[in-house]
């Protein structure tokens, strides 16, 4: 417990930002625990947890138990009605299933901070939340791979973005949440809290360093390599191999012992795209890497990724980025310096 005049003191300190925290039914414990466990430790000295720093509250419709999808439940400790100012709102999600669970306060709500000029912050399913509410019509999300088709499907005027650890498109920043909510914590705590003070957290939550939203957690379509059909796990992995010679489709089959129209049908069942698409898509992804991780001209790149020229691969690129891979290059490594 704090004495009287420690507490005068602590009460006198504007934090550095503030944060309220909405968990959906069935939400996911990691990116939360990842999140906040970050912002506790930059807001005190030593391992205090005194919200000194930063501040952060738990909101909800009403202050009954919010289950996660393990079973644990968190007390909300506020009501919309009683909520105060914030630089940010958190929706942590969980189950795709149990979104229509969400009350339509909550949306409500997040429509009149966003109103306000206040970010969201969707992690994990919270973006399709956020979405929902109808405020991510036209931007940009990273949305897990799992759930790509999901999202397509449920909100085809947003553009969903795969291995970016989060994305920030007017006002709301998207995480496919994991360990990503960690170093997407700590990349709002360098801004508002310096970088000392921001990346204090890494080592006791013992994490290695703090990755930039360019970096991919996954390779691309990692998922197809575990999917189930033999066909379409050897395929990726023969793209994967093969990135910067590509083949056609009748020579893939051929590899593998099958027929064109047959691997034309299981990716379409497995990828909902052809062969070719996946394998152009692969490429593309990791072109966008090197453009981050090497010094790579854009024309080595693109012959090193399978592409018969500079302004083929340019024309491919801003097709699936919706920019030049030079302005893809320049503005993040200017955002990164």
């Amino acid at each position: 417990m704090m004495d009287l005049a420690e507490s005068t003191v602590l009460g006198e300190i504007d934090p550095d930002v503030r944060f309220a925290f909405i968990l959906t039914p069935a939400f996911t414990i990691l990116p939360l625990a990842g999140f906040i466990d970050a912002v506790r430790h930059s807001s005190d000295e030593a391992d205090r947890s005194r919200q000194i720093f930063c501040n952060w509250e738990v909101l909800s419709h009403d202050l009954k138990p919010v289950t996660s999808s393990s079973g644990l439940s968190i007390l909300p400790w506020k009501t919309y009605r009683d909520a105060g100012e914030y630089d940010y709102i958190v929706v942590v999600g969980g189950l795709i299933n149990q979104l229509e669970g969400i009350h339509q306060d909550t949306f409500e709500f997040l429509r009149r901070q966003h109103a306000k000029g206040v970010k969201l912050v969707g992690l994990c399913i919270g973006s399709f939340a956020i979405a929902k509410a109808g405020l991510l019509e036209g931007r940009r999300a990273a949305i897990h791979a799992h759930h790509r088709l999901e999202f397509q499907e449920m909100f085809p005027g947003v553009i969903p973005i795969e291995n970016e650890l989060y994305v920030s498109d007017g006002g709301i920043v998207t995480c496919p949440g994991g360990t990503a909510a960690i170093d997407l914590a700590v990349e709002i705590l360098i801004e508002h809290c310096g970088r000392s003070r921001g990346m204090k957290g890494l080592t006791a939550l013992v994490v290695d360093e703090h990755r930039s939203a360019h970096e991919v957690g996954r390779l691309p379509f990692q998922d197809l390599e575990e999917c189930g059909n033999w066909r379409v796990e050897q395929a990726v992995k023969i793209m994967r191999q093969k990135l910067r010679e590509p083949d056609t489709t009748e020579k893939l089959a051929q590899m593998l012992g099958s027929t064109v129209r047959q691997l034309n049908r299981v990716f379409l069942q497995h990828a909902k795209a052809t062969p070719q698409e996946v394998w152009r898509d692969m490429r593309l992804q990791h072109a966008r890497w090197r453009l981050m991780n090497s010094k790579r001209t854009i024309t080595q790149i693109a012959f090193e990724c399978g592409f018969s020229d500079s302004s083929h691969f340019s024309r491919w690129f801003k097709n699936k980025f919706e920019e030049s891979p030079r302005s893809y290059r320049e503005q993040r490594l200017a955002k990164r310096r």
